[in-house]
């Protein structure tokens, strides 16, 4: 039997219409289940069926034996995962990201789980959103985010401030979302996705500061340039930049944060001292 139920990520709907059975896969999800309301995104899930013969492949992705391969196929948006050579699923999606159809193959939640961020990260781009790549921790009704590439040390400095900073709690360890309200303040949610560290958490907490952090034998903190700050924000974004709507949009949001946010560069060892250099500082 197919059903449609909605979640709210951030203050988007997204409705996913799929057969029973898939949703026993999308346990991330249920902390964000809201009654059926009108959504922003719609995506259709769909049981086995072969990829087009003929796409046009624009931009592709590898991190960690997964991959994702971004083109287009008769016009339209489409997207193919794959996990160790594995056809995990394709998703096929109208010009502005806000319907989307999924068609799952050997590996079904690595399949829903990145067509849900995907779309909506490109839905949203022009709706003062961003959803990041970071690891974020949110203490005394503030959040601070730590940014930097894969294996960087993003979650294990977050666990550091868990373990030695009291009162602090993990909101979200691989993609929060950062929502620019209209009185230009900048707002953190917890999303259904968290990479390897199952943190589903639904709330959200105003951006207290935000630190790219960098492996070093040493630890040391400094404030961030303006120019520093928005291109260190711009690579831990989400987005097509090519597409000139979806990058406008994200230069408007990025720009607004940089505008109202303080970052700081952190040049750290794994260990207590930095996580309380971090906290005292920021």
């Amino acid at each position: 039997m197919t059903t449609t139920r909605f979640y709210n990520v951030a203050r988007h709907v997204m409705a996913l219409t799929a057969e029973d059975d898939i949703f026993a896969l999308l346990d991330n999800c249920r902390p964000f289940e809201v009654v059926p309301s009108e959504p922003l995104i719609s995506i259709v899930i769909r049981d086995k069926a072969p990829l087009p013969d003929v796409w046009t492949e624009e931009w592709r992705q590898e991190e960690e034996g997964d991959e994702i391969a971004c083109g287009h196929v008769d016009g339209y948006p489409l997207f193919v995962f794959r996990s160790r050579g594995k056809m995990a699923g394709w998703l096929k999606c109208d010009s502005d990201y806000h319907s989307a159809t999924l068609t799952l193959g050997e590996l079904p939640k690595l399949a829903i789980d990145n067509a849900m961020m995907i779309v909506y990260a490109l839905a949203t781009a022009e709706m003062n959103t961003l959803l990041f790549h970071a690891s974020v921790v949110c203490r005394e009704g503030k959040a601070y985010m730590f940014l930097g590439p894969s294996g960087t040390g993003k979650s294990t400095h977050t666990r550091l401030w868990l373990r030695y900073i009291e009162g602090s709690r993990l909101l979200n360890d691989d993609n929060p979302v950062v929502r620019i309200e209209n009185d230009g303040r900048a707002e953190v949610y917890g999303s259904p996705w968290s990479g390897k560290t199952p943190c589903y958490v639904n709330e959200h907490y105003p951006l207290g500061s935000i630190v790219r952090l960098k492996q070093a034998p040493y630890n040391a903190i400094r404030p961030m340039s303006p120019v520093e700050a928005y291109a260190t924000m711009a690579s831990s974004v989400s987005g097509k930049r090519w597409e000139k709507s979806i990058a406008d949009g994200l230069h408007r949001a990025l720009n607004s944060l940089t505008a109202t946010t303080r970052l700081w560069q952190m040049e750290c060892l794994p260990d207590e001292a930095a996580a309380k250099m971090t906290s005292g500082t920021i």
